[in-house]
């Protein structure tokens, strides 16, 4: 096997961040566990009702173990915003949504995007049939109205990654090899063939993003193929640098002399919507596309070391030179941006607005401050990464689109300290300030941005169990940040019960920023809610006790806050091996009585994650995308072995022997119509 068909078959999912080792943070900044376990160990008194669960889990599960299980059979919700049906936790081939709901796939990997669009046909797949087709692994779902409507708008969709033994027929096979941990052990594994050029360049057009204009009637929603607005944009889509490192001779390449024009957008997991109605997409893990080694004396050795590029997942550099870092070195910096879109102008050149950092963007959520300026939250999805957020310098104009379109060229990038005593500090990241001089290796904001990472170090920030996606919400002036896990916490990283060693679930900070100031440089932080079964002590997780035994979850990755500031969060991670069911969407409760209180609403397919999601202006309809169904089964009594091409453990959501599983966006709606409640 090529190194990529080694790793393939070592991380058939291919998720990258499973393959990030032990984290790429070489700092002795201090973590968030050590700084949650001395605040909650040092306080006397704790308010509420999460933050009496917190104390009960940490003192005395027992306690919590009672009043859980007295409950289970209840429904959730004393006070609780929330009053659907919960849907029953577990494991099948299908998806299931709240009864009295609707869960209709809309789009699904391969549709037709355009009237002149080709038929979907998994065995004959092209780079050209599938630049006119819905992408793979759909993730971010965000909504541009038009005219104003709930019913009829463009949906802009991301395309995170590809799964070859998912989308590939004859590709695959399995085979015995000694076990790692017990030589003497056979196990079962997935060998893939060496990718050629036609695979390598479907996958390219299979990622980037989808615009598509899509329209309620009857109830139901349709896409529009002839709409004058949709586009794909997939990995050779031309688009334009700018912002402060635009230009850079770090950015300049064999191709592009000037440093400014780039091609393609990959590894695009969750991104947002501008209050200017523009789509923004978010390079995530971008280290898994490129091959090759440089000499350990070249100048942007630490910088891609910082990042773990070259991974190697991908064989795109054996056919592409600009993927090989030994003969392209400086495209790699060219990755790792906020993409920014104007989804109006199916024309338009997509924009990398450079002054948002460069690292492995999880999101882009945003909200308009109290003054006007537009404040995006961004997390760095690596164990032990940073927080960030970034403020415009310029103040939206709701009267004049035009004025708005470049103010993510200038404004202020900050990251997050969390101190032990609940207060945070939001830290310029600005050239010239601290540490962030030519004595350390930066020349210009331009280095500042490009090395993001490594100027957060010297900062001082704050290190955190994988953020992901970052939620402000507008309604009680509160941020929630995703921590979806860190497996590689060790003991002596932390000191107390939470974030936990080896943290396999995860957890939820909720950030309130000093005087409801979302462009505030200080706020206080608390935990909203340690994740993972409270049925299991050593777990320590702190949902409400009015949360029922499908209500709890772990890995929480996707959020959205719906129009009433309601939170809803998305998981990944969630397995038959690891908790008995599959990912989902849950409904959270932030304030009153029923802080801390979880509900489940949509559940996914086995090997299925869950990914969007997002509920219109309206209430009316709720979008939520599922990757990469099927990605599993050998854990699971219904299926019970590897899951390729051929041998999938569900073939959602078409359910037809010559169809593979799919990725799907699907669109939930209430019987009968009205608020999802």
């Amino acid at each position: 096997m090529t190194d990529h068909a080694a790793r393939q078959a070592a991380f058939p999912t291919s998720r990258l961040e499973e393959a990030d080792g032990e984290g790429l943070n070489p700092t002795a900044n201090t973590t968030m566990g050590e700084i949650i376990a001395r605040r909650f160990s040092r306080r006397d008194i704790l308010r509420g009702s999460l933050a009496a669960a917190a104390i009960a889990a940490t003192v005395s599960p027992a306690a919590l173990l009672v009043a859980d299980e007295a409950r289970a059979q209840g429904s959730a919700g004393n006070g609780s915003r929330f009053t659907f049906p919960e849907v029953e936790a577990g494991i099948d081939e299908r998806h299931h949504v709240a009864e009295g709901y609707d869960a209709d796939v809309l789009l699904r990997w391969g549709d037709p995007l355009f009237a002149d669009s080709p038929v979907f046909d998994p065995t004959r797949q092209t780079p050209e049939a599938q630049r006119r087709q819905f992408g793979y692994n759909n993730d971010y779902v965000g909504f541009i109205p038009l005219d104003g409507s709930s019913e009829h708008g463009l949906l802009v969709v991301n395309h995170e990654y590809t799964n070859e033994h998912l989308m590939f027929p004859g590709i695959v096979q399995v085979v015995e090899e000694a076990d790692a941990k017990d030589p003497a052990k056979k196990v079962a594994k997935l060998k893939i063939a060496d990718a050629d050029q036609n695979r390598v360049d479907v996958e390219m057009a299979a990622h980037g993003g989808t615009i598509v204009e899509i329209r309620k009637t009857d109830g139901k929603w349709q896409v529009v193929r002839d709409g004058a607005m949709n586009r794909r944009i997939t990995a050779d889509t031309e688009m334009m640098l700018t912002g402060p490192a635009a230009g850079s001779n770090r950015l300049k390449t064999s191709a592009d002399a000037s440093g400014t024009r780039v091609l393609g957008t990959i590894n695009n997991c969750a991104g947002g919507v501008t209050p200017w109605g523009t789509y923004i997409m978010a390079e995530e893990n971008i280290h898994g596309y490129f091959t090759g080694k440089l000499p350990e004396n070249h100048p942007e050795a630490a910088n891609f070391k910082r990042l773990g590029i070259p991974e190697g997942t991908y064989s795109w550099g054996r056919f592409h030179d600009r993927f090989d870092v030994a003969k392209e070195p400086n495209e790699a910096n060219r990755f790792g941006w906020i993409v920014e879109v104007d989804a109006m102008d199916p024309t338009s050149v997509p924009r990398k607005r450079t002054a948002l950092g460069r690292f492995k963007h999880e999101g882009a959520d945003n909200v308009v401050n109290k003054d006007g300026r537009v404040v995006f939250y961004l997390g760095d999805d690596e164990r032990f990464d940073y927080v960030y957020k970034f403020v415009t310098k310029g103040r939206y104009n709701p009267d004049d689109r035009a004025a708005n379109m470049n103010l993510l060229d200038e404004g202020t990038l900050y990251v997050a300290r969390f101190a032990d005593d609940g207060v945070m500090t939001w830290m310029p990241m600005v050239f010239g300030e601290g540490p962030l001089t030519a004595e350390n290796g930066f020349q210009n904001q331009g280095d500042v941005l490009i090395e993001t990472r490594r100027a957060a170090d010297l900062l001082g920030a704050t290190p955190m169990d994988r953020p992901e996606d970052i939620g402000p919400n507008a309604e009680n002036g509160r941020v929630y940040v995703m921590l979806t896990n860190n497996t590689r916490r060790k003991d002596t990283q932390v000191d107390g019960a939470n974030p936990r060693a080896n943290n396999a679930f995860g957890h939820i900070i909720e950030i309130a920023e000093e005087g409801g100031d979302f462009a505030a440089t200080t706020g206080r932080w608390e935990v909203l809610l340690k994740c993972g079964d409270p049925a299991v002590a050593e777990v320590g997780a702190t949902f409400s006790t009015e949360t029922t035994r499908n209500g709890w979850f772990g890995m929480p990755d996707n959020c959205h806050v719906d129009t009433d500031g309601r939170l809803w969060v998305s998981t990944d991670g969630n397995s038959p091996k690891a908790t008995g069911r599959t990912d989902g969407l849950w409904a959270v409760d932030t304030d009153g009585p029923a802080r801390g209180t979880s509900k489940l609403f949509f559940r996914v397919p086995v090997g299925g994650e869950m990914c969007g999601p997002l509920l219109l202006p309206d209430m009316q309809t709720a979008f939520v995308a599922v990757q990469h169904p099927a990605d599993g089964g050998e854990d699971w009594d219904g299926f019970g072995r590897l899951s390729y091409y051929e041998d999938l453990s569900t073939r959602w959501p078409d359910f037809q022997p010559d169809m593979p599983t799919r990725p799907s966006v699907v669109a939930i709606t209430k019987q009968g119509g009205g608020r999802i409640a």
